[in-house]
Parts: C-alpha cells; structure tokens; sequence
C-alpha cells in the first residue's frame, strides 16, 4: 500500500489542528478580553451601590425612626432616584456576557446583581410601591387600641401594655377584646392598600424574568426545590409539635372550660402572644415541674438594676468573650434603644447595616425585660453578621441565605437560655443535677421554638399562594385561617369574614418582609449550635453531663473562631457551602433540633398518655 495518502492526510491534520489552536487562542482571548472588562465594570457598580444603599439607609432610618409625612416623601424621593440609577447600572450589567465568565467569585456577583427587585418597577410603580408599603407600615406602628374597661383610654400600644395584657391576664372577654381590637385597627385599612401591593410585586417579579413574587423571594435560596424541602422539614419536627399542642389544649381546658374543645383548634387569644406564635408567656401557668417554678427573669432585671444599656453591654460582653466583635463606637451613637418621648417611631426592633462598614445600628424601644433581653441578642447576632462580612465585595455582604442572618443572635441565645448560663448572670438557681428544672427550661424554649415553626411557615405559605394566583382577595381571609388551623391547630375567638384582613396585623406582612427564613433559622440555628458546641467541647452524644440542651458556649473561643469562619463568607458561595464550613454538612435537617428537644418529646408523650389526651385536631 502506497504510504503517500497517509503522509497527505497526516499534514492536513497538523493544518486543521494548527488553526483550531488558533481559533481557539482567540476565543479565548476574547473571553479573557470581556471578563476583564466585566471585573473592571464590578468594581465600579460595587462603589456606586455601596453609596447607595448608604444613602437609602439613611433615608429609611430617617423615616422609621420619626413617622411624619415628611420624612415618609423624602424617603420616596431617595428611593425614586437611587432606583433610577440602579436600573441604569443593571441594564448595562446585563448586555454583559457573565454567564461565560470563568472567574467563579465574579460570575456570582453579576449573577446576584442580575435580580433587581422591586426597583425594576417602572418610576410611577415604584413610587406607588413604596407608598404603599410605607402607609401600610405606619397604619401598624401606629396602631392603639381602647382599654377594657374604660373606653376613654384609647392609647394602648403593642409593645407596652397589649403586651402586658396578653402576658398577664387570664380573663377571657378582655383577652378577646384586646385580640380583636388590634385587628379591627390594621385589618379594614389595609385590605385594599394590600391588593395593589400583590400586583406590583408580581410586576416587578415579572420584569426580573420570575413567574411571580413568590419565585422572586425564594430565589435566594438557590434550589428550585426548596419549597418541598420546607415540607420535610415541618414533617419532621411535626410530632413534636402536635404533643406541645395537646399538652398545652388540655391545660388551657381546665383555666377556660367550655371555650376551648379537647379535641379541636385553641383559640388563638388564650396563648398569650397576639399572633400564637410563641406560647411562652403562658407556659408557666403549667410547667412540668410547678413546684420548680422557673426564675423570673424580668423580676431579676430589675432587681439588679438593669437598663436598656447594661442589656446590650451584657450581650456585647458573651459575644466579645467567644471571641467575636464588639461593637464599633458609631454602634453606641447612633443606635436608638429607647423610645423617644417627642415622636413615634416604628418599634419593631431591627438591625441596620449602613454599607460602609463602620456604621451599624439597632433600632428597638428596649423595656428592661427577659423578652427583651433576648431580643437584643437576636439583634447584636446580626451586627455580628454585618462587621464579619464588612470587607467583602457589596453583593456579597449578605447572609448566605436569609434564614442563616435570623439564625445567628437566636444561636447565641440558645447559650444565654442554658440552664449552666443564667446562674452565672445571677438569673436562676437551676443548675447541673436538677433535672426538674432542665425538663421545665427546655419547655420554656420548646413554648417558643417549636410554636413558632408552623406559624413561620404559614405566613409565606399563604403569601405564595397569593402571590401565584390560588388566593384572590375575596377569599385572603378565608384560606389564612384555614392555613391556620390545618399547620398550627389554632381558630379566631370569633367568626372571621372578608371584610377582616387579620394577617396583616403582623408586623412583616405589612412590611413586605418574607417570613420563611424565620422558619429556616429556627432549624438550621441548632445545627449550628450542634457544631460550636462540638468545637468549644460542651456537647459530646451520649455524654449525660454535655448533652446538647445543656450547652453554653460563654467565653468558649473555639466557638467563636469557627463561627467567624462561616459569618466571614457572607453570600460568597451557595448556602450550602458555608454550611458545610460550620456543620459538615451541605442541606438543612431537623435531627439537631429533635435531638436537643428528645427529653421533652420524651416526657410530653408519656404525660398526654398518662391524661388520656387526645393528639391533634
């Protein structure tokens, strides 16, 4: 066989290959090209959005801590021309070819940059949107109910004395008046305000390239499959909750008779909390162990002369000793965390992030009580969020998801709660070896944690229904209480009808701020507290003496440092890598959760056994 054809072929391959080398060499070129265009192009958007997000900052702390119609139009008017320029930045940001970028950190802060939000609403939508939500969030924080028994005295407010009223009394007409009341005030002007607000939402989601506003939320979660694993999440933690339920139906019987049937759905105004989204101010009414009667925290506050300042110095000092950050000077003068006198102000406690990283604040009108008291941990976990990721490019300083920002001041918590933490603030002599006072503490925490699942689940739950077209506005009502009862076992105190629109007496449907990462932080923070408690050598399985309820992790550096670890990604990687930083492990899961709760599942089913209780609904 001739070899002159093999020699001929041979010589046309080395051509061919030559020019594909060539070809590609300028492909790659161009892309190297455009990508060092688009890194330069970042650098820039970083700046202009971090001096913006400063300046709204500014104008929204403006408004919400001073009410007035004047403050509420110069915040539209910052928002309105930050919007503009935003949407500019992003229309330029999205001829770029990102998705080609090899550069992973890059890619991902064009990929975040690519959802606008709300701001990609036309100018008069957005400042109908803005509106809206601003005239909806006043309605709530303004909001006053009349006493029960004088009907001149119509200033009561939320966060004193409806308060009080839900925490203290056992009088059932005065607990449905105050339940009724307050909805009565928000429900009827805000309907129609609300309506308008689900069509702009999904306008916006539309113009981000979202089917809906319920597709844009989740987004952050970065799973097209998260809404089932929600799902498996409550069926989880479920059993739990429905022997907290019977428990607790079957002792509210004996204090209110006839009012409440044994064997269907509480009312919601006898659990102490204006939405029955923690039962904790009526857990002591039956504790476990009454005769172990739990140390009122607030009654110690008070006695050692606590302020609203000694309880954020106090939360400062646990995170300093873990080794984390105290708060910056600009911290203790700006912050606001007492209510003035001279105005009103919305007092829903919340943590700012100024976007230059020195200036965080908290807002919160702090009374000198044990509910208090935790929430300035919840709020300072996320200053701690804020000051870790300070330094990393502005689409990243966020939480690697929302619920992980949540989790973090309620993973602090879940040490300061401790039955080995309070004795050493000289809040309780429960301490190791008193096992009826461990069984009454982590029902306290089970009033509160557990309870407030279902609750965190419903409210987005329903939202997403809304915002996908299964809820109109002739039946939100309707379906909020079914979603109700079907998740929490709870009712209204008395027939409800279109003309209410009872879930926006709840601060964040108002507010236009989803609620499910609540649900994802009241998982995930035990899986967290599981891996600092590991670290810092206060939890080991099957140990008695270091089971993970009783952990603390005050002054445990370890703890600390690895959860610095985490906090410093910010929204660097997906979730479930900075997970995987902290854990070892890559998805959600109730397990550390039911494993710190197993005693009090334990004992609850025994106990409703034992009383022939009937579980469920």
């Amino acid at each position: 066989m001739s070899k002159i054809p093999n020699l001929l072929i041979f010589i046309t391959l080395i051509k061919l290959t030559d020019f594909s080398h060539r070809r590609y060499a300028k492909y790659n070129a161009y892309y190297l090209f455009e990508e060092r265009k688009g890194r330069r192009f970042i650098e820039i958007i970083n700046e202009a959005s971090a001096k913006d997000e400063n300046k709204l900052q500014q104008a929204e702390w403006n408004y919400a801590t001073n009410l007035t119609d004047e403050n509420l139009h110069k915040k539209l008017a910052v928002v309105a021309e930050i919007a503009e320029r935003t949407k500019r930045r992003w229309t330029k940001l999205m001829r770029i070819r990102w998705n080609t970028f090899w550069d992973i950190d890059l890619k991902r802060q064009f990929k975040l940059y690519s959802v606008l939000g709300v701001f990609a609403l036309p100018r008069p939508c957005l400042a109908r949107y803005n509106e809206i939500v601003g005239r909806m969030e006043k309605i709530y924080s303004t909001n006053t109910i009349c006493d029960y028994q004088d009907n001149t005295k119509c200033n009561l407010t939320l966060e004193n004395e409806i308060a009080e009223i839900l925490k203290s009394s056992r009088n059932e007409p005065e607990l449905k008046h105050v339940w009724l009341s307050w909805r009565n005030g928000i429900g009827p002007r805000v309907k129609n305000l609300y309506t308008e607000y689900v069509h702009l939402c999904n306008k916006a989601a539309h113009l981000n390239n979202f089917d809906n506003n319920a597709e844009m939320w989740l987004d952050r979660y970065e799973d097209s499959n998260i809404k089932a694993k929600f799902m498996v999440l409550w069926n989880d933690i479920k059993p739990l909750y429905l022997q907290i339920h019977a428990y607790t139906r079957f002792h509210l019987k004996q204090i209110y008779g006839d009012v409440v049937d044994e064997q269907g759905a509480i009312p919601a105004h006898l659990l102490g909390n204006m939405w029955a989204q923690s039962w904790e101010n009526i857990a002591t009414d039956f504790l476990p162990y009454p005769d172990r009667t739990m140390t009122d925290i607030t009654i110690k506050l008070i006695e050692q002369k606590y302020t609203p300042l000694k309880m954020f110095k106090t939360a400062e000092e646990f995170f300093v000793s873990i080794n984390m950050s105290a708060m910056p000077p600009l911290f203790w003068n700006n912050s606001i965390i007492e209510k003035p006198c001279d105005r009103d102000i919305i007092c829903h406690g919340s943590a700012w992030d100024f976007a230059n990283g020195k200036d965080f604040r908290i807002k919160m009108c702090t009374r000198v009580t044990e509910e208090n008291f935790f929430v300035i941990h919840h709020e300072m976990g996320h200053i701690e969020y804020y000051i870790q990721y300070k330094d990393q490019p502005f689409p990243f300083r966020s939480g690697a998801n929302p619920g992980f920002h949540e989790a973090i001041g309620d993973l602090i918590t879940l040490s300061v709660k401790s039955p080995c933490h309070l004795p050493k603030l000289n809040m309780s002599s429960n301490g190791f070896g008193d096992p009826e006072g461990f069984m009454n503490n982590l029902f306290m925490l089970g009033m509160t944690k557990i309870v407030l699942l279902p609750f965190a689940y419903i409210v987005d739950l329903w939202r997403w229904e809304i915002f996908a077209g299964k809820i109109t506005p002739d039946n939100y009502n309707r379906r909020w209480w079914e979603l109700r009862r079907e998740f929490q076992g709870v009712a209204p105190p008395v027939a409800r009808s279109e003309c209410d629109f009872d879930p926006v007496s709840k601060y964040h449907v108002a507010a236009d701020t989803p609620y499910i990462r609540y649900f994802v932080s009241f998982v995930i923070q035990f899986q967290f507290h599981k891996a600092i408690c590991e670290a810092a050598g206060q939890y080991r399985k099957g140990d008695p003496n270091k089971e993970l309820y009783m952990c603390d992790v005050y002054q445990k550096p370890a703890a600390g440092n690895l959860l610095k670890k985490m906090l410093q990604m910010g929204a660097s990687r997906p979730w479930p890598d900075a997970m995987e930083v902290l854990t070892g492990q890559k998805e959600m899961d109730a397990s550390a959760l039911m494993e710190f709760f197993r005693p009090l599942y334990v004992w609850l089913e025994r106990r409703n056994r034992e009383n022939c209780v009937f579980v469920g609904w």
